[in-house]
């Protein structure tokens, strides 16, 4: 513990921008193109419109991007959201945003994504009854003590986890466009069993497989001449993202048709079944497992930085603003994310749906704090202008709007359609209230 909490120094300029893209690309691209789009076809009157669907989530990321952008450069922190909230709210809604992330949306994502990690590694190997909470644990102990050696180390294993996940799904698609399959029922502008659904139905689902890009803008306090190069991570990585989503999902549609794809329950599973034989289920189990470890490890990469921040900023959580200048990593936070993350794996291990009930515990907390970033651009162009502005988000003032009216839409969409864990997770926010009032007592 001493040489963890030893030499308080600050975060240094060691991203690279193939490195913030890794993280990038890896917080994004996760479980959910082999979980979603089954839901999203559902939603599709025609493979074209349902490829549209893709396309279009991925230009409303790119929305969203252009605006973090000019934030990110305008105020680098490691603190990113955290950072502009409180400069732009106060430092209440600041603490309120970073005990948010803290308690439910980094250390709820940390928790689902270990909890699929153990569903798809107990196909493989079961371990007992709790078979997936155990592997979940094992997950979550793990990347926090790779990261606790240092941010060198972390960021190494995401370069290589996430180069891996990106090789293999670019030739799964390639296999399931050129290798055959059902090329009638496939044509992109084929019917499915229906004439369609809700157009903002398939976008909730296409928009939580998008999730995380944001993450970025933590990293924004150790990117090398971040004014320069945020807005080329941030297009960079939703470029290489939107390919990826377009190319997998057209697969599904050239192997299974969109009536297929429709009525798929694991279409990863179909597609690679398709392509390779008997064996493909058992590879998309490792695709998955490797996948989920990406997008663990990047989430407790950018999770750690807002834990130091608010340490750094409030006196009384000053153990979580230590950060390790040898090791070039904020230690103490990690250690308690950690301990956050496994309590959140104990819980879901008791419920009947772990995995849905993370997600209907983050979703509000989210896209509330996302739909404030937002709005904060506007405040900060009113109080400072644009005069000192190295990048200013094109179409100002509708790219902002559009981006802040998607969130809106999504808050509404993730307080109406989810479960009680919805309500969970904006109890733990509102107890950071009381906690902010004790603690400057």
């Amino acid at each position: 513990m001493n040489r963890i909490t030893k030499g308080n120094g600050t975060p240094q300029p060691v991203f690279s921008n193939l490195n913030a893209v890794a993280v990038l690309v890896g917080i994004v691209i996760g479980i959910g193109i082999f979980r979603l789009p089954p839901l999203v076809a559902s939603n599709a009157g025609s493979g074209f419109e349902f490829l549209a669907f893709w396309v279009a989530g991925g230009l409303i990321s790119l929305i969203g991007a252009l605006c973090y952008a000019e934030l990110a450069t305008a105020y680098p922190d490691a603190g990113g959201e955290y950072h502009f909230l409180s400069k732009a709210y106060g430092s209440s809604l600041g603490f309120l945003f970073s005990w948010g992330r803290m308690t439910v949306i980094q250390t709820g994502s940390i928790a689902l994504a270990a909890f699929i990690l153990g569903d798809y590694a107990t196909t493989i190997y079961s371990l007992g009854p709790y078979s997936s909470a155990i592997y979940a644990s094992i997950t979550v102990f793990g990347l926090t003590a790779l990261n606790l050696l240092g941010t060198n180390p972390a960021k190494k294993t995401q370069n290589l986890v996430t180069s891996t996940i990106v090789i293999i799904l670019l030739l799964a698609a390639f296999l399931g466009i050129t290798g055959g399959g059902h090329a009638d029922a496939g044509a992109a502008g084929s019917p499915g069993t229906g004439s369609g659904g809700s157009v903002g139905a398939a976008m909730i689902f296409v928009l939580l497989t998008y999730g995380g890009w944001n993450e970025a803008s933590y990293l924004s306090g150790e990117i090398k001449d971040v004014k320069k190069n945020m807005i080329r991570v941030l297009a960079i990585g939703i470029g290489v993202i939107t390919l990826i989503y377009v190319s997998v999902n057209y697969a599904y549609l050239q192997v299974l048709g969109l009536e297929g794809l429709q009525n798929a329950d694991a279409v990863g599973a179909d597609l690679m079944g398709t392509i390779l034989g008997s064996g493909g289920a058992l590879l998309l189990s490792f695709i998955v497992i490797i996948s989920a470890l990406s997008t663990a490890n990047a989430t407790i990469i950018t999770g750690a930085r807002t834990n130091y921040a608010l340490g750094r900023d409030f006196s009384f959580l000053n153990y979580l603003g230590v950060w390790n200048s040898t090791k070039n990593t904020p230690a103490n936070a990690l250690l308690v994310q950690g301990a956050i993350a496994l309590l959140l794996v104990v819980l879901g291990a008791v419920t009947e749906d772990s995995v849905s009930t993370m997600v209907d515990y983050t979703a509000p907390v989210f896209w509330f704090f996302l739909m404030l970033t937002g709005i904060s651009l506007f405040i900060f162009r009113f109080k400072n202008g644009e005069k000192d502005l190295e990048y200013r988000v094109p179409f100002y003032p509708v790219t902002p709007i559009l981006f802040i009216l998607t969130c809106l839409y999504m808050l509404y969409s993730s307080v109406t359609f989810t479960g009680i864990g919805a309500l969970f997770g904006i109890g733990i926010l509102l107890i950071g209230i009381p906690v902010l009032l004790i603690g400057r007592r």
